[in-house]
């Protein structure tokens, strides 16, 4: 029995990631003109903050915002300066995918309240760093100094490519679904997005179902008291675990929502998942670097201005141990308010990360 919920378990954590693979994927096919646009027409800081919230939450991607953005720069249609606030709202808008796959959790009440706390407490700590960061930004603009000096120093490193065993793994599948409904089905490519969102949406909540049940057959055993054991053990050590992770799948959205239904099944708990969540703000940045340390030079100072962003976060609200409990409170009393009303769960993902971003940035730019 052990060896079979193990191989349940592990098909489906493969169905799971395929989901999330084709939701970002789907997103892509139906938003990424648009993000492109958004993005191309920015001047305003406030309103590139807010655009970067929205364009990720459209295309569910932080590393393609901040891969066009870099595009823009290296090609002089964005300065650096008013690129920043973009990085900026993107790691805000890439904690929408936990939130969506925290709601597959939302016919047990406890189990919700306990996922539904790890996902938001990504979002909060993203706000939280923008709302000290920001400001800051705007007075001195540090980031984009400091990511100039940075890039000056390490313009000109050849570097090879990474690719990311979650994306071989998953992309076949991805592949395969899209070429079914556009090839086959004969869908357009608007139409086959949305039939794909519409499919990812349900594969999610279906693998968190049996993912769930199968953990929650653990609890009590050896598994549980292990896996407990690391990630109770030293914060720094759970935090470089997820950046390490992060940087090998190449995305923060994979790591933190595997997180989720392992913190609702009640294996760890949401001050245990917080460092891994921190970590894989860090982790998500690694690629991008990467991938343009050989490449043009204001690119590269933008994927700094991404990885120094993430490293004054974890200044702030991790490295003193009292200030954890900030994020970690808002979240729990977050969770708290969606478990005694559900429909604030949905609210919450609509007004924070398409209606507040769009009528700000409308606003902002005088339409």
């Amino acid at each position: 029995m052990s060896v079979l919920r193990a191989l349940v378990f592990l098909g489906m954590l493969y169905l799971f990631l395929m989901a999330i693979g084709l939701l970002g994927g789907s997103f892509k096919m139906l938003g990424k003109d648009v993000a492109e646009g958004l993005i191309a027409t920015t001047t305003n800081p406030f309103a590139g903050l807010l655009i970067g919230i929205l364009a990720t939450a459209i295309v569910q991607s932080s590393s393609l915002t901040t891969s066009l953005v870099v595009a823009l720069v290296s090609g002089g249609a964005l300065s650096v300066h008013n690129a920043v606030p973009i990085v900026m709202g993107a790691n805000i808008g890439t904690t929408i995918t936990n939130t969506i796959v925290s709601i597959g959790h939302i016919g047990r009440d406890d189990e919700f309240e306990r996922a539904c706390g790890g996902a938001v407490v990504h979002d909060v700590f993203n706000v939280l760093s923008v709302a000290v960061l920001f400001p800051m930004q705007l007075a001195t603009g540090f980031l984009d100094r400091a990511a100039g000096v940075l890039s000056g120093i390490f313009y000109g490193f050849e570097t090879g490519t990474f690719k990311s065993p979650v994306k071989l793994i998953v992309k076949p599948a991805v592949k395969a679904i899209h070429h079914l409904f556009i090839d086959s089905m004969g869908a357009t490519e608007r139409v086959a997005g949305i039939l794909s969102v519409i499919l990812a949406l349900i594969l999610i909540f279906v693998a968190l179902s049996f993912m769930v049940r199968v953990m929650r057959k653990l609890t009590a055993s050896k598994l549980e008291k292990w896996v407990h054991r690391i990630f109770s053990s030293n914060a720094y050590l759970v935090l470089i675990i997820g950046f390490v992770i992060t940087a090998i799948v190449q995305s923060s959205s994979v790591t933190t929502s595997i997180m989720v239904p392992i913190v609702g099944a009640g294996l760890i708990t949401l001050a245990e998942i917080f460092p891994i969540t921190v970590g894989a703000n860090i982790g998500t940045t690694v690629t991008a670097l990467l991938a343009t340390l050989a490449g043009n030079q204001a690119g590269l100072t933008i994927a700094f201005v991404h990885l120094l962003f993430n490293l004054c976060g974890t200044l702030l609200f991790f490295v003193p141990p009292f200030m954890r409990r900030i994020p970690i409170s808002i979240a729990q009393l977050m969770a708290g308010k969606f478990v005694r009303q559900k429909k604030l769960v949905i609210l919450y993902v609509v007004v924070v990360f398409f209606v507040l971003p769009l009528v700000g940035m409308l606003v902002t730019r005088g339409w």
